[in-house]
């Protein structure tokens, strides 16, 4: 089973508001999830994001696979880099 870290698009119409989920990759955009971890708002200015660090590290550590949007957002929010450190400070 691959697991991917991706978007979820919550709100209305031309009004969006994405959830961060950690998903199977088969599953539909907005269908089943295993677990939310964060928020992002793209219509505020400037854009609102909310993370669960520590869940998404977690997650990161097992496996999982950031979507392309996602991993542009951790990256901004210094989670990548935490998760590269993590990683290779084990060595």
């Amino acid at each position: 089973m691959s697991v991917k870290i991706r978007l979820k698009r919550m709100g209305s119409k031309r009004n969006p508001f994405y959830r961060m989920v950690v998903a199977d990759s088969r599953s539909p955009r907005d269908g089943r999830f295993i677990e939310t971890v964060g928020t992002y708002n793209p219509v505020t200015n400037p854009a609102e994001i909310t993370i669960k660090e520590d869940l998404i590290l977690d997650w990161l550590s097992k496996g999982a696979q950031p979507s392309d949007t996602v991993r542009n957002i951790l990256s901004k929010e210094g989670v990548m880099k935490k998760h590269h450190e993590a990683k290779f400070a084990k060595k």
